[in-house]
């Protein structure tokens, strides 16, 4: 069975997580960010220790242990009867992230939808992620040149995830808006692919 999905697609600081946890929090959603399982990876682990070597240097974790993670997480949220694939539409952040990411997961997703946060100044994507990394004491965050080698990363392997699930699926929100207007904008969309 392919799980129902929309995926929140931006670059890093656009907000994906921010929107995904307000959708987590409504019945019949189920929100993962693929950062925050990454992050919850004990280090002294051998994933742990690929995660901090790759995010340190603002590179992407490789898509097979990354893959692996993921399912073993989606996984394990079935059997402890967080998720329900029958009942829930799965909210995915930060995951694909790369068009080989999108291929491994072709017959796991039913993509109904592709949210895309955009943020047409990098400036404010770079200000969002320092005042982050203080605040969530976020190590992925803390560097200005990590930033914005993860935000090249961002625009050479993740944008094109986009044209892989194509214009139909395509809904672009303006993530420089206020939280709650993003929200309304992200919750129109999802009204109409519930809809229908």
């Amino acid at each position: 069975m392919k799980l129902r999905t929309v995926l929140l697609f931006g670059a890093p600081g656009s907000g994906k997580g921010t929107q995904g946890k307000v959708l987590g929090a409504l019945p019949g959603f189920y929100h993962c960010s693929c950062g925050e399982v990454f992050r919850s990876l004990k280090l002294d682990t051998p994933l742990g220790r690929v995660f901090v070597e790759y995010s340190s240097r603002g590179e992407l974790v490789p898509d097979g242990p990354t893959i692996e993670l993921w399912r073993q997480f989606i996984g394990n949220c079935r059997q402890g009867g967080h998720y329900d694939p029958a009942n829930d539409i799965l909210v995915l952040d930060g995951i694909p992230r790369n068009l080989a990411q999108a291929e491994l997961l072709r017959d796991t997703l039913d993509v109904r939808a592709v949210v895309y946060l955009t943020c047409p100044h990098p400036e404010k994507l770079v200000q969002r992620l320092q005042r982050r990394a203080l605040k969530e004491n976020r190590l992925d965050d803390a560097n200005l040149e990590t930033i914005r080698r993860r935000l090249e990363t961002y625009d050479q392997e993740s944008r094109p995830v986009l044209d892989f699930y194509g214009r139909e699926l395509l809904h672009e929100v303006d993530a420089t808006q206020t939280p709650l207007d993003v929200l309304e904008d992200v919750v129109a969309v999802i009204r109409r692919i519930t809809a229908g």
